[in-house]
């Protein structure tokens, strides 16, 4: 029995999620099939990898991640199958998805999905979550190895993307950039943790937009009602939020907004927490 993860952009209100699950049990009825999400932005690549960097490392080692955020299906882009040292495998459109798993891990095969035996018997140019990336899944948790899928690839030839990351402008500055927005409002960024430990810097302020707010909280309550607050989110990255409220409403912000971070000896203005 082996776990099957599913994350897409393909929404609940119509029947593909229910279906792409319908063939992987069809085909192996002892899968467990997780649901990551089904609610990344559409055909937002950028989204559904840094999801997916959040979420795999949770999941058992033998897991088999299946991403189907996939603007070019039906195109040029090639569907592949990667196998970490360490177990987990991924099948995902060739288009960049991939690519923080590649920057903070070595694959150990990678192979090109072609072979049409694992495949549904008719192939649609445009559902190929249902009609390739559910068959395969079943597949290769069923234990099908992944040479048997299609020709092997360099890992150095997957396509990779551009991803935000934060930066360190000074000694006593760091800008990132907002690179989510979750179900509640809340503004996630690409500013690592570890370089805004509070024991060495408490009297930071962050600054978006307008805004600026003094400190890091440990908890959504550490500011008042319907007040921002900065702090380290399940993530392990900086996120701005309102108590009991909406940031990305209330702030008037939202994915791609800059974000900065100052502590005594930078730049740092007056504090005005919204």
């Amino acid at each position: 029995m082996r776990v099957i993860s599913l994350l897409t952009d393909f929404g609940t209100q119509d029947e593909y999620v229910g279906v792409i699950k319908g063939v992987i049990l069809a085909r192996n009825p002892t899968a467990v099939v997780v649901d990551i999400s089904h609610a990344v932005p559409p055909q937002d690549v950028p989204a559904a990898a840094v999801m997916l960097k959040a979420a795999f490392p949770y999941f058992p080692q033998t897991a088999v991640h299946v991403v189907v955020v996939d603007p070019g299906v039906g195109g040029r882009r090639s569907i592949v199958a990667l196998a970490l040292k360490d177990g987990p495998i991924f099948l995902a459109p060739d288009n960049g998805v991939l690519t923080p798993i590649l920057m903070d891990a070595r694959p150990k095969e990678v192979v090109r999905v072609e072979n049409p035996a694992f495949f549904l018997d008719r192939v649609s140019r445009t559902f190929h979550g249902r009609d390739i990336f559910a068959p395969v899944a079943a597949a290769v948790a069923g234990g099908v190895p992944l040479g048997r899928l299609g020709a092997p690839m360099a890992p150095t030839d997957l396509v990779r993307i551009e991803l935000a990351a934060a930066r360190q402008d000074q000694a006593h500055a760091v800008s990132g950039t907002v690179v989510g927005v979750d179900r509640f409002g809340n503004l996630v960024t690409n500013i690592d943790a570890a370089l805004l430990d509070p024991a060495t810097h408490p009297d930071l302020q962050v600054r978006i937009g307008a805004h600026r707010i003094q400190g890091l909280g440990t908890t959504y309550e550490a500011a008042a009602p319907q007040r921002a607050v900065a702090l380290i989110g399940s993530r392990g990255t900086l996120e701005i939020a309102v108590n009991r409220g909406n940031a990305a409403e209330t702030l008037s912000v939202g994915k791609g907004a800059a974000v900065r971070v100052d502590w005594p000896g930078g730049a740092a203005d007056t504090p005005t927490d919204p």
